[in-house]
């Protein structure tokens, strides 16, 4: 497998982004796009606890445009909910003023609404595969629908395919050629900084944790396999591209010590694109770092850091011994901007090298700082 070469200027500074903290209700489902637009879920409930059937919940889509100074209010395709259904609704970015809201409950006939004018105008649709496509465009979103027994529910299905949710009219459609993986493929729904496109799984043969790297926008897919401490498959392994070193986090269920939340039971490293992986970490009964929100964040010259569910962890020998850095509970997750950690209640930051944070709030309500 070729390694591509990283495109000039992604493992830079990160990007500036406004602030908005006066904007109503709280933001979930927060995306971008390359040139720096981006779009956001605003829930803005009202609740009464002597009598919860009464609240209600009105939703908003904040919209970034490209070089604006600030984020503005667009008007929601969703319906007001009351309190006691609270808010499942869910939005992918698709490129430059592009995105998908979702209806919750994630059933195939579920309603989506397709905006290609930053929200200005919404097109109604719904969650059904239709067709395939050859490639991954810019822009997409890459996702599982259930192909065995077709238009099950995730917890009734038996084998998941991968889809492709389009930015050219935000409808889903099967990806024609996908990695053998098991039954149930774990893609990246961005891709890395250098192009790639991750997916994990379990390698067929031996029944392992193993991930899947395209290189061509999904034409073609490379297995290997990890050196995982553990016999069976895990939850899923959660793969984050840095300027040095591709780190593969794998979850699952640890053995011995104190059960935790979203464990993590090995951290792999590769420095030949993911052709080859050497186990750094290994999870003890008590060793830290034994959990892992989102992704691992990559740095230069063998950093890397773990952000927990207590506390935050960091090396700089390639994941081989930690020191604990701070407080924990930040999710990371990828967007074509960089790596996204949020914060409650309404903070963000940006890193493209995983040292540089970029720090800006949205929908901040009542909360004082």
């Amino acid at each position: 497998m070729s390694v591509s070469p990283r495109p000039a200027g992604v493992f830079g500074a990160p990007p500036r982004l406004p602030s908005s903290p006066g904007l109503p209700g709280w933001a979930h489902s927060l995306g971008f796009a390359r040139d720096g637009s981006g779009f956001a879920l605003l829930a803005d409930c009202v609740s009464e606890p002597a009598a919860p059937e009464s609240g209600f919940c009105r939703q908003h889509v904040a919209v970034r445009d490209a070089g604006a100074k600030e984020w503005v209010l667009r008007r929601s395709p969703l319906p007001e909910t009351r309190g006691t259904e609270g808010i499942s609704a869910n939005l992918l970015a698709l490129g430059p003023g592009r995105a998908l809201v979702e209806d919750g409950g994630g059933e195939p006939g579920a309603r989506t609404w397709f905006t290609r004018d930053g929200g200005r105008s919404w097109r109604v649709g719904d969650r059904r595969t239709v067709g395939t496509i050859p490639e991954i465009p810019a822009g997409a979103v890459l996702t599982t629908d259930c192909a065995e027994p077709a238009g099950a529910g995730p917890d009734l299905c038996d084998r998941q395919r991968l889809v492709v949710v389009s930015p050219q009219d935000g409808r889903r459609r099967a990806l024609a050629r996908v990695p053998l993986l098991g039954a149930h493929p774990r893609p990246a729904e961005q891709p890395e900084p250098d192009g790639s496109w991750w997916v994990s799984g379990t390698d067929p043969l031996s029944g392992r944790a193993a991930v899947a790297v395209s290189r061509d926008a999904g034409r073609s897919w490379t297995v290997s396999r990890l050196p995982s401490p553990a016999a069976g498959p895990g939850r899923h392994t959660a793969v984050a591209v840095g300027r040095d070193a591709v780190y593969a986090a794998e979850l699952g269920e640890l053995t011995g010590g104190e059960p935790v939340k979203n464990p993590m039971r090995a951290l792999h490293r590769s420095v030949d694109g993911g052709r080859t992986w050497q186990r750094m970490w290994t999870t003890g009964r008590e060793r830290e770092p034994r959990t892992l929100l989102g992704l691992p964040v990559p740095g230069p010259g063998g950093r890397v850091e773990i952000g927990g569910e207590l506390s935050g962890y960091g090396s700089v020998d390639g994941g081989r011994t930690f020191v604990r850095l701070g407080d924990g509970g930040h999710f990371i997750r990828r967007t074509p901007l960089g790596l996204l950690r949020e914060q409650a209640p309404c903070q963000y930051a940006l890193t493209v090298d995983g040292v540089r944070w970029s720090e800006f709030r949205l929908a901040c309500g009542d909360e004082v700082f």
